[in-house]
């Protein structure tokens, strides 16, 4: 597969790289087999998913002070949340509707549309085409994701610069551990009802909650895992909570 890349000019010498993902189908949530299911991960079910294009990484600092200093839309940034402090490292410490006036800047400095993922979205992308735990396979490690180990491994204790460990089949960073990440949707106790087409669900749920994706440095292998669900507040800030970016694209630029 050739993996296609769209940069963002943010100004300031800052880019933002979008990574061109296929549309498909693939099996949503996890098996009662699976080690550490967990009940909101089922029913199993099939979503197809229409191409998009996803940020190659968590929103950086860098790229979030870029973003921040362009035009208010409807709320303020603080342009330096984090507690971990790097260029390169993932922004945190910005809750969801941080995130989604980022997202507003965005398309106004752009004209394009951008938004956070739909849950569909982020586990499609995590899994890119596997069928395991994690996308790496069956089991994890501290040399493929930055988690919490506990006494086995490397716990770093901290968030790491997003391009520290491999990709997956997708070309994205990231897609386990360092960071939580938002999305759009409202937390729903089950896959029972949800949408088939890998939109954001956000009728029928716990409108107080958004859900997140993908693990952090802070949480067990078990929370990190492809179909693993956590859920906040919108208002909520953490040190191991941060976000990326998507765009549905008129055309596919990736062959297969």
């Amino acid at each position: 597969m050739i993996i296609a890349t769209n940069d963002i000019n943010l100004g300031q010498s800052v880019t933002l790289e979008l990574v061109a993902i296929p549309g498909g189908s693939f099996m949503m949530g996890s098996p009662d087999a699976e080690p550490d299911h967990q009940n909101d991960e089922s029913p199993l079910h099939e979503v197809t998913l229409a191409p998009l294009l996803m940020g190659r990484y968590p929103v950086t600092q860098v790229q979030w002070r870029a973003v921040a200093s362009l035009p208010q839309v409807k709320r303020e940034l603080d342009p330096d949340p984090s507690q971990f402090k790097g260029d390169n490292r993932p922004v945190e410490r910005v809750n969801w509707f941080d995130a989604m006036e980022f997202c507003a800047r965005l398309s106004a400095h752009t004209g394009q549309p951008y938004t956070l993922p739909a849950e569909a979205q982020c586990e499609y992308a995590c899994r890119a085409r596997t069928t395991t735990p994690f996308n790496f396979g069956y089991t994890i490690t501290t040399d493929l994701a930055n988690f919490h180990s506990g006494p086995q491994g490397d716990y770093r204790e901290e968030t790491t610069e997003v391009d520290s460990f491999p990709p997956n089949g997708f070309g994205l960073y990231d897609m386990h551990g360092n960071v939580l990440e938002w999305c759009l949707d409202h937390w729903h106790e089950s896959y029972e009802g949800a949408p088939a087409d890998g939109s954001a669900w956000v009728t029928n749920g716990d409108s107080d909650r958004r859900m997140l994706r993908g693990g952090s440095w802070f949480y067990n292998p078990r929370h990190c895992r492809c179909a693993a669900r956590s859920d906040s507040n919108p208002d909520f800030r953490s040190f191991n909570i941060g976000f990326r970016v998507v765009s549905v694209p008129t055309r596919t630029l990736v062959t297969l």
